[in-house]
């Protein structure tokens, strides 16, 4: 039996290649009171108990059960635009609904055992969005070559399940440790007309885990550091894809491979964060963050069987790489401010810079940039117990030209830009 050609056109985007207005496929929605300081200062502020997302530490300056639940709806604009082949002799036009809209819901519990151990559990997501490109490809004709291997339906979401447990070591430092257990879903599908190319709907789990710290100088002036160990997920379920490959004497004809699973990296993450109450009214904080998306190198297929059925051969191939990424470790950084208007008001506002991950290999279905974020949000207390929370956002990223490489057609131009709003509400108690 002649070798498989391994173009493998089917999952040549792979399960991540997902557009989030943030770094990499990464979520930054996890409260409206972060959202409306742009996130800064959210590994150390604890004003309600959402900071468990950012720092487990953070839950030694808490001396009353604490709990938070919201929802944010992320209302995503990505223009693919100008989108040729074949030296720019075919042009697929454009289109300006790439993106996917999402609501994100997020819930957290602190409990302060006594004063030294606090414990925490929690439930929002890291990573996750979804893009659609296929209607670039609809105005052709019946059995027109097109980048169909590019163009499709991508949707990823994880969740994350948390438990945490921060010590008191004294009045300045605490330390905090949580374990994670993330649980990820992927629908990934490439159509060539009727004919699929790929249809994939997998989930799985896997487990990662956070470490942090807090520094408290004063009652005004406190820090916070925390790293968390992101796990690759393996998700199982249907992974059906369908390449092409020549046999002399046969001809050109296709290869439907069926896999187990698929092995995605997620990435770890560190961030520091500072936060000053500079007058009775008013406190500037900020966060540096460090995404490490170097390590999300390729999407792999496990335990694969590719059948011929034009020569009735089925043979096993193993573990295959299907999508080589090669992405960069990136930073954010933010920068906020919160005014306490009376005892029932409290305003706030914040800009974030987010840079992108994408290094030498660009993607249609990928737009990414770096992007910089304007927030702003308000608090309502209606007593000392109860709050309730709502945060905005409007992100812009930059405009990109890139070319990625069709396994179909070859070089494929585009312009890429992307846009959104964030709507973030939360309720928050204090027991």
């Amino acid at each position: 039996m002649k070798t498989f050609n391994k173009t493998l056109i089917a999952v040549s985007v792979a399960l991540a290649s997902t557009q989030t207005l943030a770094s990499g496929f990464q979520l930054n929605s996890q409260s409206a009171t972060g959202m409306g300081r742009a996130f800064a200062g959210d590994a150390i502020i604890a004003d309600n108990a959402s900071v468990l997302s950012r720092n487990p530490a953070a839950m030694a300056l808490f001396d009353k059960d604490a709990v938070s639940f919201g929802l944010t709806y992320a209302d995503i604009t990505v223009d693919v635009k100008d989108v040729n082949f074949a030296g720019g002799a075919v042009d697929l036009g454009s289109i300006d609904d790439a993106g996917s809209s999402k609501i994100i819901p997020n819930i957290f519990y602190i409990h302060p055992i006594d004063d030294k151990f606090a414990v925490g559990f929690a439930a929002f997501s890291n990573f996750g969005t979804g893009t659609d490109a296929s209607s670039l490809s609809k105005s052709l004709p019946a059995n027109s070559p097109a980048p169909y291997d590019l163009l499709g339906e991508t949707e990823v979401t994880t969740v994350n399940f948390n438990a945490s447990l921060s010590y008191r070591i004294n009045d300045m430092f605490s330390i905090g440790a949580g374990l994670d257990a993330v649980y990820g879903e992927g629908r990934l599908t490439r159509n060539m007309g009727t004919t699929p190319l790929v249809d994939v709907d997998a989930d799985g789990w896997a487990f990662g885990g956070i470490v942090g710290a807090t520094i408290e100088l004063d009652k005004d002036n406190r820090f916070g550091i925390s790293y968390r160990f992101s796990p690759t997920v393996n998700v199982e379920g249907d992974i059906n894809t369908v390449s092409m490959t020549t046999i002399p004497g046969v001809g050109t004809v296709p290869v439907a491979t069926n896999f187990d699973s698929l092995d995605v990296p997620l990435a770890d993450i560190f961030q520091v964060a500072g936060f000053h109450q500079i007058t009775p009214k008013f406190a500037l904080h900020y966060t540096a963050q460090h995404t490490q998306w170097g390590n999300f190198d390729q999407i792999t297929a496990k335990d694969g069987t590719a059948t011929i059925a034009a020569v009735g051969v089925t043979q096993a191939v193993g573990d295959v790489a299907l999508k080589e990424y090669q992405w960069k470790d990136s930073w954010l950084f933010s920068l906020g401010g919160t005014y306490t208007i009376n005892e029932q008001f409290t305003v706030r506002a914040g800009y974030m810079h987010d840079q992108g991950v994408v290094d030498e290999i660009s993607s249609i279905s990928f737009p990414d940039s770096d992007r910089n974020w304007y927030t702003a949000g308000m608090s309502y207390h209606i007593n000392p117990q109860n709050t309730v929370d709502f945060g905005i956002a409007y992100i812009k990223g930059e405009k990109v030209h890139l070319i990625e490489n069709s396994a179909i057609t070859g070089p494929v131009n585009a312009i890429t830009e992307s846009s959104g709003m964030y709507y973030s509400v939360q309720y928050s108690y204090q027991f």
